[in-house]
């Protein structure tokens, strides 16, 4: 008696083996194991925020101004990593920080990414006067320098959180547009994508549902690493005083309102730029490690 394995479990099957795959390629990489599960603990002290801090973001005490992490002479056990200025607990405040931090990446990839790929897309599949505008336009954004350009954007538009994601998104966008026109212009010509075509398929279809789904590989890479450039450029604009607005626990903000106690009271700065530094460590390594299973090139046998 022979066992007829149906489409749906052959599909299932391959879909496990390339999962399989892609974390045997990914785990040889142990500096991307490690900035994953410094990710991963990340994003659940984000979402656990209420639960972890010992404080709210907000609440101060008078009289606990910039008192010293407890391990130094004169902290208190309440204040683990001191206070700030103000007497809010600075561990409450970076903890509350992360998710900003993980917001304003997951908000300015999706916003950058999105336009990115409808803007590629347009330029390499239909070329011609289209290609050389959207091109020409996307040359012109790269011109200048990322961070330059979005502190203009957040001056005409105004200081804000809101503001300052709309304007890194618009930065990081040109890296999309162009990695996705270059995968366009390797692809539309393939077999399966003339097969498509004479089948009476679409240009949306085309676009969206045959091409799109083979050039996700260096997308994903892509927006991991814009990831941590949309955070270290929102802290960036927050240290300008441009990007989010005190009291709001963001970690560029921290370090705005505090610099002018750095040589009184480091902790203040030191812990701001610590959390900056680990993560976007910890998720440029998740790139390295996602370039290493995703590139066929890049794989080892």
């Amino acid at each position: 008696m022979t066992t007829e394995i149906t489409p749906v479990a052959a599909q299932n099957t391959t879909r496990t083996s390339a999962l399989k795959e892609f974390w045997h390629y990914f785990s040889m990489n142990r500096g991307a194991v490690i900035g994953l599960v410094v990710f991963v603990l990340l994003v659940l002290i984000a979402i656990f925020a209420p639960l972890i801090a010992p404080h709210l973001p907000e609440e101060q005490d008078k009289a606990s101004f910039l008192l010293p992490p407890v391990w130094q002479a004169g902290g208190d056990p309440r204040y683990i990593l001191g206070t700030d200025p103000v007497g809010r607990d600075l561990l409450s405040r970076l903890i509350y920080g992360a998710r900003y931090s993980l917001l304003i990446g997951a908000v300015v990839v999706s916003i950058s990414m999105v336009g990115g790929i409808i803007l590629g897309l347009l330029a390499g599949y239909f070329r011609g006067w289209v290609d050389v505008i959207i091109m020409r336009v996307m040359d012109l954004i790269l011109s200048f320098p990322g961070l330059l350009l979005a502190l203009v954007l957040v001056t005409v538009l105004g200081p804000g959180l809101f503001n300052a994601m709309l304007a890194i998104a618009l930065v990081l966008q040109p890296h999309f547009a162009r990695l996705v026109r270059a995968a366009v212009l390797a692809e539309k010509n393939r077999e399966y994508v003339t097969s498509a075509r004479v089948a009476g398929a679409s240009h949306i279809r085309l676009m969206l549902i045959t091409i799109l789904p083979n050039c996700l590989g260096p997308l994903i890479v892509q927006g991991t690493l814009s990831f941590s450039n949309a955070i270290l450029e929102a802290a960036a604009l927050g240290f300008l005083g441009l990007g989010a607005q005190p009291p709001t626990p963001e970690w560029g903000t921290m370090l705005a309102t505090a610099r002018e106690f750095i040589l009184r009271a480091p902790w203040v700065v030191t812990f701001p730029g610590l959390a900056i530094l680990v993560t976007v460590l910890a998720i440029n390594l998740i790139g390295d490690g996602l370039r290493d299973a995703l590139d066929p090139k890049l794989k080892r046998s």
